[in-house]
């Protein structure tokens, strides 16, 4: 069961997710239902520690087995669904640990497509010097990724004003 808190209009949810680069390219997912692209990863389980949650994630939604390189960011993400995956209004209070994994110097996934609750998800290569021209989440990888350095930054964004 995956740690998260659901009311009427409110969401929390505690996430593990993996920042994969091959030859200048990061690798995001993107579903049916949702216009913009994410970051490969999906919520913790109850007594699963984020390391094991992002190496599951990452295997059962490419079926390559990565390697995690370091921790890389903590990310407090405060947002409004928008009507695709999330209803529209729901105040969202996310928690996702991301992790820098070690590069396979390949960009060849064994699985292209996964399902995740009855919705598919698709993985994307996305050019990192161009990912301002892509509406991709979260936001500050774009700014993030040119120098990510030795120690994780905790990053807070709240577009709930």
């Amino acid at each position: 069961m995956d740690c998260e808190l659901v009311t009427y209009d409110k969401k929390f949810r505690y996430r593990a997710a993996a920042i994969i680069i091959e030859d200048g390219n990061i690798l995001f997912a993107k579903n049916e239902n949702d216009s913009y692209y994410y970051t490969v990863g999906g919520g913790v389980k109850i007594g699963e520690s984020t390391e094991d949650a992002v190496r599951r994630e990452v295997l059962e939604e490419t079926g390559v087995a990565y390697e995690i390189e370091r921790l890389a960011f903590i990310h407090e993400n405060f947002f409004e669904g928008d009507g695709g995956t999330l209803k529209k209004g729901l105040k969202c209070h996310e928690l996702c640990f991301y992790y820098l994994m070690k590069p396979k110097g390949t960009k060849e996934l064994k699985s292209n497509s996964s399902t995740t609750g009855g919705v598919r998800e698709f993985m994307y290569w996305l050019p990192i010097e161009k990912l301002e021209d892509y509406e991709a989440h979260p936001k500050f990888f774009i700014k993030e990724l040119q120098s990510t350095g030795e120690h994780f930054k905790h990053i807070v964004t709240n577009d709930i004003l």
